[in-house]
């Protein structure tokens, strides 16, 4: 996204009116270290992080913990049956009155590598966003290190930069003799990715010993117009997966075509009939329940920098949903999204067939007041109403026979709900007032639009949930060429030192 210069200048004059020792001295050191950074970083992104994979992820576990440790920061394992382990960090300081925990996770996103322009954990640095030509270049071993260049790599930005960011911000603060003003923790999670589904479990076990005035969630993009946003909620999320059946096998097209059912145009159908052109659910009572912003959140969101049409540019856009509201404005209501389909094969391994089977799996995005699960069986009544009879299980043939329309719907483990933390608390204020000493004006929200598990930490410990993201907002989370723009880890080292020093 092209940024007026003159906007990044009033930024950068804000940034530097208002200095922050903390992060001044990050700035500092980091710029004398900036090759020993990346060296260590790019070790750490070579590691495979697939939560289901135990001995990749223990090893993971195990690196993360070294990060600390080199540090002089205590470290622990938080473990419960069946899940990866949490990383557990702690400083203590003598005379604090209060308890800061700073949560990521070191776990990844699936991955395909035949869709990677290069191996996923083989971290590469680009000159350029890849979408540009960017080329692969080497780690200089000597003169300047440009901002914008990128490195690839799954979990540069999701969610191992923050790891890194801190470790630095750690190693500069000790330089320059700044100790936390307060207790300081960590949690580094080891099954994000996954759902968290072993998260409460984890928080309810070491309930003691997670306590803290405030969490602070390192995790997600900043803002789209490249300034540091802090994000005082998340969305939750629940996950169905949905199949439609036809013939017992896949039929001829030819010799069966007009007579036998074809279960892909019967998932389109279904599909189609749960969203409106402009993009609203159709699914009735899908709205009910959404708990209204605040008169300070309503504020912010309306002071949050109009990137929608510098965004349709960068996504080649013809359109947007929403009825003609703002992006900003649109992520303070529920979502509801296809997160894939799949039916027979298509291109080059299609086959002249009416297939047996359609899939699709959907994502809904909640925000406060909706129920993980209601929200769920809402989409399941919805089904129920287009005439399609639910089972839970793969249907047999007499089930099938009985039904002139079955739909297996599972809801995948793992659902949570909504969070926000009001921005009027004390501690939201100093979180801002740091954040903005150290980056300047800030983009302040109630909602970020990933799913994050804020609930867990307000329902089990009770404690406000903060999210200061660092990464680049094209990051291409979640999906193939992950990367990190350099500048926004340099970014995230001044921010976070602050906040450490807080």
């Amino acid at each position: 996204m092209k940024i007026l210069a003159t906007v990044f200048c009033l930024w950068a004059a804000a940034a530097h009116a208002q200095p922050n020792p903390a992060a001044a001295a990050a700035h500092h050191w980091r710029e004398i270290h900036e090759r020993a950074i990346l060296a260590e970083f790019l070790d750490l992104l070579a590691l495979p992080n697939l939560a289901r994979n135990d001995g990749d992820i223990r090893r993971n576990a195990a690196a993360v913990s070294a990060l600390l440790e080199k540090r002089g920061v205590k470290t622990r394992l938080l473990e419960v049956s069946g899940a990866p382990p949490a990383v557990f960090g702690e400083i203590l300081t003598p005379g604090a009155t209060r308890t800061l925990v700073f949560y990521a996770h070191y776990d990844g996103q699936p991955v395909d590598p035949k869709e990677w322009a290069t191996p996923p954990w083989q971290p590469v640095l680009r000159d350029r966003p890849l979408s540009q030509d960017g080329r692969v270049i080497p780690l200089p071993e000597s003169g300047r290190i440009d901002p914008e260049w990128r490195i690839y790599a799954r979990s540069a930005s999701d969610d191992k930069a923050p790891l890194i960011a801190i470790a630095a911000a750690l190693d500069a603060l000790q330089a320059a003799r700044i100790p936390p003003r307060a207790n300081v923790k960590f949690v580094f999670e080891g099954e994000e990715e996954a759902g968290s589904p072993h998260l409460a479990d984890i928080l309810r076990k070491y309930k003691d010993l997670l306590a803290a005035d405030v969490w602070l969630i390192c995790d997600g993009p900043v803002h789209q117009s490249r300034r540091q946003q802090i994000v005082f909620g998340a969305r939750g999320i629940a996950i169905l997966d949905v199949t439609l059946y036809g013939p017992s096998h896949e039929l001829h097209s030819g010799h069966y075509g007009n007579w036998a059912p074809n279960p892909a145009l019967m998932l389109a159908r279904l599909l189609a009939s749960m969203k409106e052109d402009d993009g609203r659910v159709s699914i009735a009572h899908f709205y009910d329940g959404v708990e209204p912003l605040s008169e300070i959140e309503k504020r912010a969101v309306a002071d949050a920098p109009d990137v929608d049409r510098d965004l349709m540019r960068e996504l080649s856009l013809g359109r947007t949903e929403g009825g003609g509201q703002k992006l900003v404005e649109l992520l303070n209501r529920p979502s509801l999204n296809v997160r894939g389909m799949a039916a027979a094969r298509t291109g080059a391994q299609a086959s002249n067939v009416i297939p047996s089977t359609a899939t699709a799996t959907i994502d809904i995005r909640l925000v406060k007041g909706i129920d993980h699960e209601t929200a769920a069986r809402r989409v399941i009544d919805h089904i129920r109403g287009q005439g399609y009879f639910i089972v839970e299980n793969e249907p047999d043939a007499a089930t099938r026979m009985a039904h002139p329309k079955v739909a297996r719907v599972t809801v995948e483990p793992g659902g949570y709900n909504a969070s926000r933390t009001s921005m009027d608390l004390p501690i939201s204020q100093l979180v801002l007032r740091t954040a903005e000493a150290a980056r300047g004006p800030v983009v302040k929200l109630p909602t970020m639009g990933g799913s994050v598990p804020l609930f867990m930490i307000d329902e089990i410990l009770h404690a406000p949930a903060i999210m200061v993201p660092i990464v680049n907002h094209d990051n291409n989370q979640h999906s193939f060429n992950e990367n990190l723009r350099i500048q926004n880890l340099w970014d995230g080292i001044d921010l976070l030192a602050a906040l450490l020093a807080m």
